[in-house]
């Protein structure tokens, strides 16, 4: 979005934060200094009994006190259709999906039925890799692979940071294997207790917020360091003071299609990578052998002490960032800036012809 704003307004609707006491809600306007990406976020009543009604209501007064007029609906969710005002009338719709959220745990049910709505009204369709493009390519005819992007830059900075950045992770004896994400249903714990325990020396350092599960599920080993959510602008900081990333992911429903952003991430912070057999991770970074793929907790044990005995040699380093260059975020924008100019195009010609 970041990249959209250089050239245009981008208005980015957050989640609702339930912290008003009673009656009607508001919203709030930020504009990021540094990305001008306006902020909106929705403020409403602890009681509210009508969230999309009530969203609704704020987003068309947004627009309206905006001038927001025939602008781009950009959706992430298929629930977003539920409180888009009428009266607001995109030029067109993108549905950005990147992940199936049916699949997941909550989902509500009306999930499908608003996707198959979604679908019918979207000009163009992203996908967050290429299993959900294939599982989606049959049901919208402009529908493209968009796997994730990252800030080669940004993380690269890892490779070159020596010493310490961190007194957090000073107090961690190595080795230090990482992992960096969201810790809900789609980890693995199992696997991650089982790491701890292949190794008391090893340190299990996993960053990121737990959500949708209770932090009682999480195992406890005097070497598993659960560290909390962390800045963006500090994880290559973090990737520098480890040894080996991980991604272990459990394989289910809330996994099938996922394309983890956090794998050409660790690459550019030039740390090996040991993941679980994610298909969006077997290919392509598996298959060009950039990436250790386990198939068992046994198997993901062996590739991580294969992995702490690995030196990056220039030839892997050249061969990793030759990948990672055409997945840059200017590449994806550059992208999906075109699909979308296309769409703007081919509706002003159906316009004329029409006239």
């Amino acid at each position: 979005m970041s990249r959209f704003a250089r050239n245009q307004r981008v208005y980015f609707f957050e989640e609702p934060v339930f912290d008003v006491e009673s009656g009607e809600g508001f919203a709030t306007i930020h504009t990021c200094e540094k990305t001008g990406v306006r902020v909106i976020v929705p403020h409403l009543a602890k009681d509210c009994d009508d969230v999309n009604h009530e969203l609704s209501g704020l987003l068309e007064d947004i627009a309206r006190r905006e001038r927001i007029e025939n602008p781009v609906a950009w959706l992430y969710t298929p629930m977003a259709l539920e409180f888009l005002p009428n009266s607001i009338e995109p030029c067109a719709v993108v549905y950005d999906c990147m992940d199936e959220l049916s699949q997941f745990r909550g989902a509500p049910p009306k999930m499908l039925q608003m996707e198959e709505a979604l679908l019918r009204r979207a000009d163009v369709v992203f996908t967050g890799g290429v299993s959900l493009y294939e599982a989606k390519q049959n049901r919208h005819w402009n529908v493209h692979a968009m796997p994730s992007g990252v800030d080669v830059h940004h993380f690269k900075a890892a490779r070159d940071m020596t010493g310490s950045q961190l007194d957090e992770m000073q107090e961690i004896p190595r080795p230090r294997i990482g992992y960096a994400g969201v810790i809900d249903e789609r980890i693995d714990l199992e696997l991650i207790d089982a790491l701890a325990a292949a190794d008391p020396n090893w340190q299990i350092v996993l960053i990121g917020p737990v959500v949708k599960i209770s932090e009682d599920q999480l195992p406890r080993r005097h070497n598993i360091q659960w560290l909390g959510m962390k800045p963006y602008a500090d994880l290559p900081k973090y990737f520098a003071e480890w040894d080996v990333a991980m991604m272990p992911f459990a394989l289910n429903e809330a996994t099938q299609y996922i394309s983890p952003t956090k794998t050409p991430e660790y690459l550019a912070a030039g740390l090996p990578v040991v993941s679980t057999a994610i298909r969006d991770v077997v290919r392509p970074y598996g298959e060009a052998g950039i990436v250790r793929i386990a198939d068992s907790i046994a198997d993901f044990v062996e590739h991580v002490e294969e992995a702490l005995k690995e030196t990056l040699t220039n030839e892997m380093r050249t061969r990793i960032d030759a990948h990672l260059q055409r997945q840059s975020w200017d590449s994806v924008w550059n992208r999906m800036a075109g699909h979308i100019t296309k769409c703007l195009i081919a509706k002003e010609r159906r316009e004329v012809a029409h006239v």
